[in-house]
C-alpha cells in the first residue's frame, strides 16, 4: 500500500526540524529568494537549489562563491560570473518554472573523485515499518547529482561507506543512519498520519557527519 503522499519538500523539512536531534543533521535550508541566496552563498560558499516538488535530480543546481567569482552548475555545465547580480539573472533563466528551496552545500565524501550519497527505503507492512533497501549512489563522472536516472552507479551502503570513509567506521555510520531513520519515521508519522513508504536521501561529508538531504513519500 502506497499510503499518503507529500510532494512538498519544505513541509517535510519543517517537520524534521522540530526535533533537535534530527535538526542537527539537516543542512541549513530556506525558501528561494535573492536575499537568502546571497547570504547563504557568502556564509557557506556552496549551496544547492532544488524544486520544492519533483525528484530524479530534475532542476537541481549547485551554486558557488569563491575568490570573488560566482558560478552555478546544472548537469555537467558550469557558468561563471564576476557579480552576484549577473549570476542571479542567468540562474533565473535556467531554473525550471516552479518554487525552489536553497540548501547549504555539503562537501560529500568521494570515491575516485566522484561524490556518493545514500538512499534508504522503508515501507509500512501490517503496521510495522520494514527496511527495503540501503544503497549508495555514486555520481557519474563529471556530475554532482548522484541520481541513478542521471547515470549514477548503485552499490551497497556498506561498500559505499567503506570505500569513501574507510572500513573501520562504515558499520557505525550505517547504524547511525538507521537510528536517524527510525527517529525521523516517528516524527513524520506523527505529523502526517497515513504515510506508508518513505525514501531518505542521506549524505556523509568528508568528516563523516551524516546529513539528511530530503525525504520522499513516493521514493523512486
Amino acid at each position: 500500500m502506497a499510503g499518503r503522499e507529500l510532494a512538498n519538500k519544505w513541509l517535510k523539512t519543517e517537520a524534521l526540524l522540530s526535533n533537535a536531534v534530527v535538526a542537527a543533521h539537516i543542512p541549513q535550508t530556506r525558501l528561494y529568494s535573492v536575499d537568502s541566496l546571497r547570504s547563504m552563498l557568502h556564509q557557506f560558499g556552496m549551496v544547492v537549489i532544488k524544486p520544492l516538488r519533483g525528484g530524479g535530480g530534475y532542476g537541481v543546481i549547485k551554486v558557488t562563491y569563491a575568490g570573488g567569482v560566482y558560478a552555478y552548475t546544472y548537469m555537467s555545465r558550469t557558468r561563471t560570473f564576476s557579480s552576484f547580480e549577473a549570476m542571479f539573472r542567468s540562474l533565473n533563466r535556467v531554473k525550471v518554472g516552479r518554487k525552489y528551496m536553497i540548501q547549504q552545500g555539503i562537501h560529500l565524501a568521494r570515491i575516485a573523485g566522484r561524490p556518493i550519497d545514500y538512499r534508504v527505503k522503508v515501507v509500512k507492512e501490517n503496521g510495522v515499518w520494514v527496511y527495503r533497501s540501503m544503497v549508495g549512489r555514486l555520481a557519474r563522472p563529471g556530475l554532482f547529482v548522484t541520481n541513478l536516472c542521471k547515470g549514477g552507479t548503485m552499490l551497497s551502503a556498506r561498500a559505499g561507506l567503506s570505500r569513501s570513509l574507510g572500513r573501520k567506521i562504515a558499520a557505525s555510520k550505517k547504524r547511525e543512519m538507521r537510528t536517524l531513520t527510525n527517529l525521523s519515521i516517528q516524527i513524520l508519522e506523527a505529523r502526517f498520519p497515513g504515510i506508508g513508504q518513505l525514501g531518505f536521501d542521506y549524505g556523509v561529508d568528508r568528516n563523516g557527519k551524516i546529513w539528511i538531504f530530503e525525504v520522499n513519500t513516493r521514493p523512486q
